[in-house]
């Protein structure tokens, strides 16, 4: 497995691997990786001949008094994980290196990125977009893989891919939970034990959800204030939003039908956290 350091080497590896006519898989992290981001890995490493993780926490992602300054970079355990994986390269760019003077340039997907969680964090989704550019620019992947956890930043990065006719196809892979249903997160590492307990009440209240659509229960408000009576049974969690959207363009909606995603963002003490579920009633 190499190191790549620069955008020079990333590209020069790039180069050599598609001479002999292998498909470049790209797998993008902000490192802390954790088993979703290996199913990520293995996802890649089955589809692609050769495959590259870059690791870089990108700064113009995080809001004023969001968790950038601590948020965790175990660096040599990351590479560690990448090459029992397969990985192929890891990117480590510095962030003079991705953003060596002030940034005026930016990729910002319209309408999809003022809900759900845009709403809450402002000029994120624009840091999203922009640093994917750029490094699916650097690295020229055939197909980049992205988890369904982040069902937003998938839905938008796969739209930016679409309207920019950016030549590679993304793949989103389903999220991965723990036994007891929470959505695995680099972020969990900031919960206590006691509070990893709370936090799985984010899925019981999503499985509430799913439980109520199947018994034909589709009113948006119904369903929502019945998903709020489970978060709230523990005090610890505050709920940020709880929406009902359809899954293309990330608009609210008053009944489900067709293709749903719901999704809640909660903050347990300092900690925010995120989830959803994909309901597909087109399919029945």
């Amino acid at each position: 497995m190499e190191v790549a350091k620069t955008i020079v080497s990333v590209r020069g590896l790039v180069k050599a691997a598609r001479s002999k006519g292998k498909r470049i898989g790209f797998v993008p992290t902000m490192g802390a990786l954790h088993i979703g981001h290996i199913s990520l890995i293995k996802a890649a490493v089955e589809k692609c001949d050769f495959v590259i993780v870059s690791i870089f926490v990108n700064p113009v992602q995080f809001g004023t008094g969001e968790d950038f300054e601590k948020y965790p970079r175990p660096l040599e355990a990351d590479l560690g994980i990448c090459k029992k994986a397969g990985v192929d390269v890891v990117f480590t760019p510095v962030r003079e290196l991705m953003y060596p003077s002030q940034n005026l340039t930016w990729v910002n997907v319209e309408k999809l990125t003022e809900q759900l969680c845009g709403r809450f964090r402002p000029g994120h989704f624009r840091g999203v977009t922009t640093i994917c550019a750029k490094l699916f620019n650097i690295v020229a992947p055939d197909i980049a893989f992205f988890g369904w956890k982040d069902a937003q930043q998938a839905i938008v990065i796969k739209r930016m891919v679409a309207d920019l006719n950016m030549p590679l196809e993304i793949v989103i892979c389903p999220t991965v939970r723990r036994p007891d249903g929470l959505a695995v997160s680099s972020r969990n590492k900031y919960l206590t034990a006691e509070q990893k307990k709370d936090a799985a009440l984010v899925y019981k209240s999503l499985q509430k959800c799913r439980e109520m659509v199947d018994v034909g229960i589709t009113d948006s408000r119904t369903i929502i204030t019945e998903m709020r009576k489970i978060l709230s049974r523990a005090s610890s969690i505050e709920i940020e939003y709880i929406s009902i959207v359809d899954a293309e363009m990330l608009q609210e909606v008053e009944y489900i039908a067709g293709r749903i995603l719901i999704a809640v963002a909660v903050r347990i003490g300092s900690t925010r956290l995120i989830d959803n579920i994909l309901v597909d009633l087109s399919k029945q």
